[in-house]
């Protein structure tokens, strides 16, 4: 499958090696590829990106507009605050028609750590992205672990923890549901409803930033039991 990953960073780095390694054709999207590859630093998990390409030359990149047009689906797995504007550089006919995989999260560092929620209770970054790109089948799901066990949740108890989809298009949730689990191997995958479910996605984050910090680990996610 033709895949886009939009962003850079350790979670997009990590998302797009795994599909590459499943054989996927995946393309990361940046805002400016040569300025991306000079870039002498990388963010928190992320690598060096002209040192992590140089690993995985069979991952393509492109400008975000590149990425989306050459995919059937899109990752968005950039910084919340600014997916908004990435995706308005993507470009909104790139996205039509295609399932738009949201695992961001709107987190504002601005008063420093642990983040805040730029958005939260009355709406969610997955309804914004939602409303701005109605042409695209906008699901929110990944966004509540670490970015190693979004691609191999057998790292924490075997995999027997939970993974949400929320949403607007059931064939679409199919779908992603199906890359989950068939892809990244998730046993449990919550359908939490419409899109208006990421606000109980989203603000899970505050419960998984202080785990994680009482833990002292990232590997910290959620198990649902009834």
């Amino acid at each position: 499958m033709r895949v886009a990953v939009l962003g850079t960073g350790g979670v997009g780095q990590t998302l797009a090696a795994k599909m590459a390694a499943l054989g996927h054709e995946v393309m990361i999207g940046t805002r400016d590829v040569q300025a991306a590859l000079d870039r002498a630093e990388a963010g928190w998990g992320a690598m060096v990106l002209s040192e992590w390409h140089a690993e995985h030359p069979d991952v393509k990149l492109g400008t975000f507009a590149d990425a989306a047009a050459h995919a059937e689906v899109v990752f968005n797995a950039t910084a919340g605050m600014a997916s908004l504007d990435v995706l308005e550089a993507a470009g909104a006919k790139n996205l039509d028609g295609k399932i738009l995989i949201d695992v961001a999260n709107p987190l504002d560092f601005s008063k420093g750590m642990p983040p805040t929620l730029s958005v939260c209770n009355t709406d969610s970054l997955g309804e914004q992205i939602q409303r701005a790109f109605p042409g695209a089948k906008v699901v929110k799901t990944l966004n509540t672990v670490n970015s190693n066990l979004m691609v191999d949740p057998s790292l924490v108890d075997g995999g027997d923890h939970h993974v949400f989809v929320s949403g607007n298009d059931e064939g679409a949730k199919a779908e992603v549901t199906r890359i989950l689990k068939e892809w990244f191997g998730w046993k449990n995958v919550l359908d939490l409803g419409d899109i208006t479910s990421a606000r109980g996605a989203e603000m899970l984050l505050s419960l998984w930033l202080r785990l994680s910090m009482t833990l002292q680990t990232p590997m910290a996610t959620i198990k649902v039991v009834s």
